[in-house]
């Protein structure tokens, strides 16, 4: 195998650990293991921590060594409010841009949401929730702003996930997607943006929730 392609299968792996929580927030990731994990020499492991710095994912401290992205709650707000006013843009374009295609997959998306908010499937709903967003960074038609969005959803999958954990979230989740959903129908751009805003912002109340869900991960963490 290339070294190419073992940095990429690294850099995949270790993305997917981050988002599912199996690397949370804060964790430390060691390169000697890595390497013995992947039975590899420590330049792809180098390579792979590297573009994941490059993303937002880890971050490398001198002296102290490589860590899964870890904000504060000022940080936090600030990157939701980013996140908030950017997925809003490609929701006003995708109203004005989504093809029928692209109408038809976006609706099956919500609709295996639907689905898996009632059944309280959090990872299965998370991963529909992703493809629901990334249809409407597609329907753009805007390949840089696509590209952007993409970006600040990965540094922010793993906080994404976790709000989705406090009661009740998932079904007003689903709820808000229906908003979005009926906005884009109607090729209303402003009120596709206003929706999508709203959505993603976390502020009030859901920013309270999910500072205290990375406070009880922290807590059982050291208790663990």
């Amino acid at each position: 195998m290339s070294r190419t392609s073992n940095t990429t299968r690294i850099r995949e792996a270790l993305e997917t650990a981050i988002v599912n929580g199996t690397l949370a927030p804060g964790a430390r990731i060691d390169p000697e293991a890595l390497a013995r994990d992947f039975g590899c020499s420590r330049t792809p492991i180098r390579e792979a921590l590297q573009q994941l710095q490059a993303s937002g994912l880890v971050r490398v401290h001198s002296k102290q060594g490589t860590f899964v992205s870890e904000w504060n709650a000022e940080e936090l707000a600030e990157r939701f409010e980013a996140m908030a006013e950017i997925e809003g843009i490609c929701a006003r374009l995708a109203a004005r841009r989504i093809s029928e295609p692209e109408l038809e997959a976006l609706e099956a998306r919500h609709q295996a949401c639907l689905s898996l908010a009632g059944a309280s499937a959090f990872d299965d709903y998370y991963s529909e929730n992703t493809a629901f967003h990334v249809c409407i960074y597609e329907a753009t038609h805007n390949a840089f702003l696509a590209a952007e969005a993409r970006r600040l959803h990965a540094m922010l999958q793993p906080y994404r996930r976790m709000q989705l954990r406090a009661r009740g979230r998932l079904t007003r989740s689903h709820a808000e997607h229906a908003e979005v959903m009926a906005a884009i129908r109607a090729g209303d751009g402003a009120a596709a943006e206003a929706a999508m805003r709203g959505h993603v912002l976390i502020q009030g109340d859901r920013f309270h929730d999910l500072v205290a869900t990375l406070r009880s991960g922290a807590g059982r963490a050291a208790a663990g």
